[in-house]
């Protein structure tokens, strides 16, 4: 059985033929996740930052009722390499 940070790393992968996915998460009173995000993508090239977030909320809709809070990384191939 997955967990929802195996599923929306899964989705996060195939949606954005990504090159690293990192989902970290926790669970809250609410019984909702609290969830770290990274997404690496060269999908994300020359997009703005606020567009990358939507592209990755759209993508995790179906989880969304289970995410109480999501924080999201969305980085190119060259932005993860210079963060790490």
């Amino acid at each position: 059985m997955s967990t929802l940070e195996d599923d929306v790393r899964n989705k996060c992968l195939s949606e954005f033929q990504a090159d690293h996915v990192e989902c970290t998460g926790e669970g809250s009173c609410t019984g909702q996740a609290k969830l770290e995000l990274i997404v690496v993508s060269s999908q994300f090239e020359g997009v703005p930052l606020l567009a990358r977030h939507r592209k990755v909320n759209t993508a995790l809709a179906e989880y969304m009722d289970q995410i109480h809070a999501l924080t999201i990384k969305a980085w190119t191939p060259a932005q993860y390499e210079s963060k790490k």
